[in-house]
């Protein structure tokens, strides 16, 4: 069956193009056929292929200017640095979508923000947007072009609106009757659109909800190449800002698996991974099931080996409202490692995380004051941070300093702090 192609949508090109096509087959015929074929057919065979090649030449060019003017509209499809149609879109870590080479070049010049939003960037790895790309080579075909511009001039509203075009997106993984049997790359392929999709504020309740989403997302954390689970973590995480997600997603099991990963310690899953835990927790009853499947421990252990230490003191700060929590952390020696912090970090917020773990720590198990005596004996740690440190962690420093402990004399002593009358009423949040 004959293909059409370029020339068929022009009645008077095809007719000329089907001459020379018969024109041409003639000659050729005659020059294999006859061995005493004249060098003149093999002149006109030359010229007839020639003339058919710039006919299609021609239309081509035509079909390229068309094309250039149909997808002029889109401009989720134009890389915000070279404003031109993006050939190889992909995702930086604030959610924002580049032509690959525009924001390599950008990149490797030494900036880490966001050239759009200058939000400065957790990690520099670029994620191909499928989504986007899907698009573009929809907006090729001529054809598609015109309706992706009058129907679709935003692609995530037309998710948004659609109540099974997850659902639909999501078919060549959930028809799969084992996901062992799941290519890695389809697995990854599918992930990473979902994270494409999710990080839109209008698909996020959809896409949470979605029935199949979430069961996908906690066997891609499970199964799936370290890129795929890193995805789904990132997944996790722009989903679980509604609150509603948050417990949706909290009661999937998924949290563990998170932590798993967190454990594992991959550079390229680190940052997702605290991150969607963080936002997790912030739902008081995923905490206690952070808690349970072992946070604490492998948090700490993280800190104490210097592993993203800002995210992960945020999350230890948070679970330090949880009774449990706190006793593991007594129990793990996080005491020494959070005066350490305080002691030789340049970080206010650092400082400030560090100084309320140690007063809900401090405050359940008193054997702990000994080692904060300790502390400020020989380096003033406590009463310094009292003086000199944020609002917050002034109340927590002073919220430990005049307690009725030992540490109280110690810091009276050193002139450095003017005492308040014991019964004066002081927040401890």
């Amino acid at each position: 069956m004959a293909k059409t192609g370029v020339l068929s949508s022009d009645p008077t090109v095809r007719g000329r193009a089907v001459e020379l096509k018969k024109e041409l087959q003639r000659l050729v015929r005659t020059i294999v056929d006859d061995d005493d074929y004249s060098i003149h057919a093999v002149d006109q065979a030359k010229d007839a292929l020639r003339a058919l090649r710039e006919l299609m030449l021609n239309k081509r060019s035509t079909a390229t200017l068309k094309l250039h003017e149909a997808v002029s509209c889109p401009e989720e499809f134009k890389c915000p640095l070279s404003k031109e149609l993006m050939r190889d879109p992909v995702i930086l870590a604030s959610g924002q979508t580049y032509d690959r080479p525009f924001i390599q070049k950008w990149l490797n010049a030494g900036n880490r923000t966001c050239p759009r939003t200058q939000q400065v960037l957790s990690h520099t790895v670029l994620t191909p947007n499928h989504l986007i790309r899907e698009m573009i080579a929809l907006l090729q075909d001529c054809k598609g072009a015109s309706f992706v511009d009058k129907k679709m001039p935003s692609f995530r509203a037309l998710f948004a609106e659609s109540v099974d075009a997850v659902t639909q997106l999501l078919i060549p993984l959930s028809g799969s009757k084992s996901q062992s049997s799941v290519h890695p790359d389809l697995q990854e392929d599918v992930i990473t659109t979902l994270l494409n999709l999710s990080i839109h504020d209008s698909n996020k309740k959809l896409v949470a909800e979605t029935p199949m989403v979430i069961p996908l997302l906690v066997e891609a954390l499970r199964s799936g190449t370290i890129q795929t689970r890193s995805n789904a973590a990132a997944a996790l995480f722009t989903l679980s800002a509604l609150d509603s997600n948050k417990a949706l997603i909290g009661k999937s099991g998924v949290i563990k698996l998170l932590i798993d990963l967190l454990d594992e310690g991959h550079p390229l899953a680190m940052k997702d991974v605290a991150s969607a835990i963080f936002n997790l927790c912030i739902f008081h009853e995923n905490k206690a099931r952070a808690v349970r499947d072992g946070a604490v421990r492998v948090i700490l252990k993280k800190v104490m080996d210097g592993v993203l230490v800002d995210e992960l003191l945020a999350i230890l700060a948070m679970l330090s409202t949880h009774q449990r929590a706190v006793e593991e952390m007594g129990e793990l020696g996080a005491v020494p490692c959070l005066l350490c912090i305080i002691r030789e970090s340049n970080c206010e917020q650092n400082k400030e995380n560090c100084i309320a773990i140690l007063h809900a720590v401090c405050l359940n198990d008193r054997t702990k004051w000994k080692v904060l005596k300790e502390e400020e004996i020989t380096y003033g740690t406590i009463s310094k941070l009292a003086r000199d440190g944020t609002s917050r962690a002034k109340r927590k420093a002073n919220g430990i300093i005049f307690r009725p402990y030992p540490i109280r004399c110690t810091t009276l002593i050193s002139g450095t702090i003017t005492p308040r009358p014991p019964n004066e009423d002081r927040a401890d949040s």
